[in-house]
């Protein structure tokens, strides 16, 4: 195929069904009204595209054939009716949920929580595993000049952190733990240390995982038998993020937050994960809020953080792949190799 010839297609990555893909190149895709097309920079992978891929992602939550990527950042390239031309060649993040704008919910300013039926990039919309994404100009949020593309790839789950953090409110000079130093765990500490708290505590069982922890602002890193000791004390914290999303954390989480402490709940469990005690729960009076993606006010907020260098992504990228090599990059996410930080789809 000619240079000429290729400039007016795009590839994609295509998962037909559960353990199933495909590499296709396609017309260019042209933004419809009120939509942008970008090139796609970076694309980040996470547990969410292993379960798709694997097919364990909930019904209702994807739809197959589908191109995969939520987490990802591009610069547009063309702008459909209605649309402004001065987006062109901006760079640029989007939303992912295509939110309706119109329920009660999204009128209230909860974009994530949209009663107007699920629909989301990379899960039911085609989304940024390709060479080019098209997306609502809605929902972009723009960058930079000189920003960090590779890096800006991480917004969308510093988006989800960001949303935590407003929900639990941290006040100057609280004992804060963070539970899961994976991705939004990093990235938690990232933005929590500019609360100015009095501790902020990294809890892990991956000893690495912790150590970077503290190289990004936590004052202690403990394995998750060393928190349990540190409660046992009653050495206890005001807020508790949880971001593992492991078994038993969103159990233990509680059981780290003092008497009328807060937590949050951002990791997305499995069915069987151990629920929380409802006795030690009434009885501590904990305020408990969850997250589930990201809001538009969250994902303003953590492209502000990006923006003034609050947030450093970058560091929390291990692997970059092309696009042709899909099938080995996702089979990294949830491989349990400690090595295996934040895994990047780079068209």
């Amino acid at each position: 195929m000619s240079a000429d010839a290729a400039s007016l297609t795009s590839r994609s990555i295509v998962v037909g069904r559960p353990g199933s893909h495909r590499l296709i190149r396609r017309p260019l895709p042209e933004p419809g009204p009120g939509e942008v097309r970008l090139r796609v920079a970076a694309a980040g992978i996470c547990m969410s595209d292993r379960e798709l891929y694997d097919g364990r992602r909930a019904p209702g939550y994807v739809r197959y054939p589908v191109v995969p990527g939520h987490e990802w950042s591009g610069t547009v390239e063309a702008a459909g009716a209605g649309v402004s031309t001065a987006l062109i060649g901006r760079k640029a993040v989007a939303e992912g949920f295509r939110a309706c704008g119109v329920c009660a919910r999204c009128r209230h300013g909860e974009t994530s929580l949209c009663t107007g039926g699920y629909a989301e990039t990379g899960f039911t919309e085609p989304g940024a595993f390709a060479d080019h994404v098209v997306v609502p100009a809605r929902l972009l949020h723009l960058l930079d000049d000189a920003a960090d593309l590779r890096a800006a790839a991480l917004l969308e789950p510093a988006a989800v952190v960001a949303g935590a953090v407003t929900a639990g409110a941290p006040v100057p000079g609280e004992r804060i733990a963070v539970v899961g130093a994976g991705t939004l765990g990093l990235l938690a500490v990232q933005l929590l240390r500019a609360s100015s708290p009095a501790a902020l505590v990294a809890v892990d069982p991956r000893a690495a995982r912790v150590e970077q922890a503290v190289s990004y602002g936590a004052t202690q890193g403990l394995a998750p038998a060393e928190a349990a000791e540190l409660a046992a004390s009653e050495s206890l914290f005001d807020l508790v993020v949880e971001t593992a999303g492991a078994p038993d954390t969103a159990h233990d989480a509680c059981l780290l937050a003092r008497r009328g402490g807060r937590v949050v709940l951002t990791g997305m469990f499995a069915e069987g994960a151990r629920g929380i005690d409802p006795v030690h729960l009434s009885l501590s009076q904990l305020t408990v809020r969850s997250v589930f993606g990201a809001s538009s006010s969250a994902w303003a907020d953590a492209v502000r953080a990006f923006g003034l260098g609050l947030l450093e992504p970058a560091g929390l990228i291990t692997h970059e792949f092309p696009l042709e090599r899909y099938e080995a990059a996702v089979a990294l996410v949830g491989s349990g190799d400690p090595a295996v930080g934040k895994v990047l789809l780079r068209p």
